[in-house]
């Protein structure tokens, strides 16, 4: 038997402070109570809002604009390359356009069973109701949203859902999303009311008398250390998905950020829940650095099959229809191809297990349109996913339009980041969280294009609010200056980390640890878990994390760019997040949306939940003086969608 207890400790219960009542008024009557910044006092309070993307940019230019001292960092060289950009399928909204029974009553429930009844309903509701605003307000600020024939904004259908609620601008919508965004935090920044400090990497959170009060950087040019202080902090940083290596998110994110709060005493919520995207493309050698996603929306039109017989390695042509398993139109006829995306993912995995993998590695499935264009025609493919298709065939050099596409489970979406209450606060007074590096939202899974539509809900129509109801009884405070004990003891430690990896001179380079990291965490914390290789999977990431501090070699030195110093220092923290993405999928003995224990599960391979033990959200605080992690649980009630077993047969 494991002893958890000698890997944990269990603290107190935590809860999310939302308000009670109606849960379709709730957030109306939250506003009514929020406490207000008068307009002339908001230029005397300072906020710091680290990341570009959609949350970032939204609640940077948002807060500046209403008159707010604000200063936006990204690692980037300019904020329209945030991550966001990388979304190519779409973004929810419950408008409705459509005669085929959505409201947001249903993206609502979507989203609560999509989770797997693992998301807090209160802020569910909020997201679903405020999706109707995101779509004006976006329209307003001119991203090209597809249009019908007739003028309407078109939509189409992802996974987990049988309504069409998702808006796109071909496949390119997080890119068009984010330019959007960004030049709101331009505009803001040419008139002169908002600081911009791109290439700045957080390395610290600066926690003064208890409470979030700025950031320690590193510019990535000149190597400076130093701090900058606030009344309050937005992390808005992204998920942590690159701690796989090979993973479908740009190389730069990492978890450095949100990590680094979380051991300054942040809670860490849900870690394990990862979301491995089912249209990914197969990994096609070892020297690859990353995956490529190709997007959800490609299965509203594309079929998904491997042969019948494990093994068959004829083209995918000259496979006849009676020979071909078109396992989840099979496996579950309601939902068909658009299943949810954990479920997709698994049953691929299966197929791969089974020996049906097809490609030259036998590491993919085939997603075919060939009955689309035969339906449809390939000009309509062309206008629906061209520059999807184009990418398929930039990265291959197969023709998606002749032959079936070639995709497989990579590791994309985290549900899990930094613990936050029903207004986007921390544990830390002061540290706000937005988009994917808070937990709150998405559960155990998250549906295709409720990303964007979280980033964006938290940006432009939360954070603004919360941000000012926790400044406005401080009016009068002063930030800590940068002789502040606090401060000088973030910026010391800071340097004593930097001079530690750059002082190990080892032999083995830091691309080396996180390769061997990710694998580590494919065999055992990846599509399936299990008890035994949990625990294996801690063990053996700890003495990696061991000889990484041992053996690491950092080349040239601190003050200069220096690439191979930014990748140490979030391996470092990847070394240290994914032994606690272990614990955490070892602790929770059920199974849930991603999180798949294979100890848990129905007699037809569903996720089987353990709704007596496990009806809540895990809040990891730092280790204690004993070393061990503490988990406080998060008791989740549901009222409005009652607990049932999910199926999309």
């Amino acid at each position: 038997m494991i002893d958890l207890d000698q890997r944990r400790a269990v603290g107190e219960p935590i809860h999310d402070a939302a308000p009670t009542g109606d849960i379709r008024t709730l957030w109306d009557d939250h506003l009514l109570d929020l406490k207000l910044v008068n307009p002339a006092n908001r230029r005397r309070f300072k906020v710091i809002v680290v990341g570009t993307g959609l949350a970032g940019a939204g609640a940077a230019a948002t807060l500046s604009e209403l008159g707010y001292q604000v200063e936006a960092f990204t690692l980037h060289d300019a904020p329209r390359r945030a991550h966001s950009v990388a979304a190519q399928g779409g973004i929810n909204a419950a408008k409705a356009y459509k005669a085929d029974g959505d409201s947001v009553d249903r993206l609502f429930r979507d989203t609560v069973k999509g989770g797997d009844f693992r998301s807090r309903e209160a802020d569910v509701h909020r997201l679903s109701e405020m999706s109707v605003r995101v779509i004006d307000h976006m329209t307003a600020l001119g991203v090209p949203f597809a249009r019908e024939y007739g003028g309407q904004i078109a939509t189409r259908s992802f996974g987990g859902v049988q309504v069409s609620r998702t808006f796109y601008a071909r496949g390119q919508t997080g890119q068009q999303l984010q330019i959007a965004g960004s030049q709101q935090l331009l505009k803001e920044v040419g008139a002169g009311r908002l600081t911009l400090h791109t290439r700045m990497e957080m390395l610290d959170l600066i926690v003064a008398d208890g409470r979030a009060a700025g950031i320690v950087t590193r510019d990535m040019v000149t190597g400076e250390i130093r701090p900058h202080t606030a009344h309050a902090v937005v992390l808005a940083t992204g998920g942590y998905g690159n701690v796989y290596f090979k993973s479908t998110l740009a190389k730069s994110s990492n978890v450095t950020a949100t990590w680094r709060a979380h051991k300054r005493g942040a809670l860490f919520g849900n870690p394990c829940f990862v979301q491995f995207h089912p249209t990914s493309l197969p990994v096609s050698n070892e020297w690859q650095s990353k995956t490529t996603l190709m997007s959800e929306s490609l299965r509203n039109d594309g079929r998904v099959w491997v042969p019948k017989v494990a093994g068959d390695d004829r083209p995918p042509n000259d496979i006849p229809e009676d020979e071909r398993d078109y396992y989840l139109e099979r496996m579950y006829p309601s939902f068909g191809n658009l299943a949810p995306r954990d479920i997709s993912s698994r049953a691929a995995k299966a197929q791969l297990d089974a020996g049906k993998g097809v490609g030259p590695l036998r590491n993919g499935v085939y997603l075919d349109f060939a009955d689309a264009i035969a339906r449809l025609g390939r000009k309509t493919m062309e206008e629906r996913y061209g520059n999807l298709l184009d990418l398929y065939v930039d990265a291959t050099g197969e023709d998606p339009y002749t032959a079936p596409m070639r995709i497989a489970p990579g590791p994309h979406f985290v549900m899990g980041g930094l613990w936050t209450d029903y207004n986007q606060m921390s544990n830390i007074p002061g540290l706000f969280v937005g988009g994917e590096a808070s937990f709150n939202y998405h559960g155990a899974n998250r549906l295709g294009a409720n990303s964007l539509l979280s980033a964006s809900v938290d940006g432009w129509f939360v954070l603004p609010w919360t941000v000012a109801n926790y400044l406005a009884p401080r009016l009068g405070t002063e930030v800590p200056p940068d002789d502040h004990p606090d401060v000088e003891a973030a910026v010391s430690e800071t340097r004593e980390r930097v001079d530690a990896l750059l002082a190990v001179q080892g032999t083995r380079g830091p691309d080396e640890y996180h390769k061997e990291l990710g694998q580590l965490l494919m065999d055992h914390v990846g599509v399936e878990r299990h008890a035994d290789g949990l625990a294996k999977g801690m063990d053996a990431i700890r003495e990696l994390r061991d000889d990484f501090w041992m053996n690491v070699q950092v080349v040239g030195h601190g003050q200069q760019l220096n690439q191979e110093l930014e990748r140490a220092g979030r391996i470092a923290d990847y070394l240290e997040l994914s032994e606690l993405m272990a614990l955490d999928a070892l602790d929770r003995d059920e199974s849930a949306g991603a999180h798949f224990r294979s100890e848990h599960q129905t007699e037809d391979g569903e996720a089987l939940r353990d709704d007596d033990n496990w009806t809540s959200g895990s809040a990891w605080a730092p280790p204690g003086e004993d070393g061990r992690p503490i988990r406080r649980s998060e008791p989740l009630t549901f009222e409005a969608v009652p607990l049932a077993t999910r199926s999309y047969k």
